[in-house]
């Protein structure tokens, strides 16, 4: 068994998720292999981070500390990492749970000196109980899930998904940190595709690096009320185009689409037809499932379209943090 010690950060912002938080720390602490630690990075929320340093004042295992950077989820990532021993960093949802082998699997991974990340599947846990009959799977990265169209087992892949994700420590000296300026800061807008461009820029500065995903590595993620309607669907799609289009201009459109090009070319249409074949034979949430998929493409090509245009015009730009060592232990 690959015995590389494991630290994992779950990044917080807010204590809406008091229950949730206490939820992530106790999955990582059931673990089949054990973490070395864990942090909690708290994004800017005095509050929060008062309330978790006492509540977890007499645990050795778990450390609470302020996102040193910017507001945002980039930030806080790249404290955990600083702030971290081990010579893997995991990175969990403050809102999932994982399975008990869950640190097993990113573990094993890394028997191959050359693997410097390793994802997981995220599945979904519906607030209303199930899955609505409109929301297709082949768009649950809108609710931060593994999607349909992904392939199986443990396989290579351009990039893993940053709630559910690991890092060998030396990707970070590699490729420096995850990019302030992209993906959550807090506002408003679900920007995300942080961890896709750092992936990018990974394989980019080491050529020879491979990048997996163990689809039994799993975690299960709340889905709130909010995100079960179609208008955060629509959000969503929109804030993934812009997202793309930042990507797209930091590491080029070949890189930075070409998992997109055969998701759209191929999965989506399959997606579509399954939705109007089901539509025919009267089986629930079928004409919704593919209009769905249709007005999904369209709102992130417009947001891909309208991100370029800002893009030229000396729009949004985001920052690579160096990683470097830090007084918490770690790098930083």
């Amino acid at each position: 068994m690959n015995q590389l010690d494991v630290s994992v950060v779950v990044c917080v912002y807010t204590e809406d998720r008091w229950e949730d938080i206490l939820a992530a720390v106790a999955s990582v602490r059931a673990q089949s292999r054990p973490a070395l630690e864990t942090l909690l990075v708290v994004d800017h929320n005095r509050a929060l981070l008062d309330r978790l340093t006492k509540e977890y004042k007499e645990t050795a295992d778990v450390r609470v500390l302020p996102n040193a950077g910017p507001r945002g989820l980039s930030a806080g990532r790249n404290t955990g990492i600083a702030a971290s021993h081990g010579e893997i960093i995991a990175f969990l949802d403050d809102d999932a749970v994982a399975e008990r082998d869950w640190l097993r699997h990113f573990a094993d991974g890394y028997a191959d000196p050359r693997v410097l990340a390793v994802g997981g599947r995220t599945m979904p846990i519906w607030a209303s109980g199930r899955r609505p009959a409109w929301f297709p799977e082949e768009f649950d990265w809108v609710v931060g899930c593994t999607y349909k169209g992904l392939p199986e087992g443990r396989v290579k892949v351009r990039n893993v998904l940053g709630g559910n994700a690991s890092f060998r420590r030396t990707a970070f000296d590699a490729a420096g940190g995850f990019a302030t300026g992209i993906g959550r800061d807090g506002d408003k807008r679900p920007l995300g595709c942080e961890e896709t461009e750092l992936c990018i820029r990974l394989t980019r500065a080491r050529p020879d690096a491979v990048l997996l995903i163990d689809d039994r590595a799993v975690i299960h993620h709340r889905v709130p009320e909010i995100r079960e309607h179609f208008r955060y669907f629509r959000t969503r799609t929109y804030a993934e185009g812009l997202s793309k289009a930042l990507v797209a201009r930091s590491v080029g459109a070949d890189k930075g689409l070409e998992s997109e090009r055969r998701y759209t070319t191929r999965v989506l249409p399959a997606g579509v037809a399954r939705g109007l074949r089901d539509a025919v034979l009267a089986r629930p949430g079928g004409a919704g499932r593919a209009g769905a998929i249709v007005a999904g493409v369209l709102t992130a090509a417009g947001g891909y379209v309208l991100g370029s245009v800002r893009a030229r015009r000396g729009g949004p730009t985001f920052t690579v943090v160096e990683i470097g060592r830090s007084a918490e232990g770690g790098t930083a």
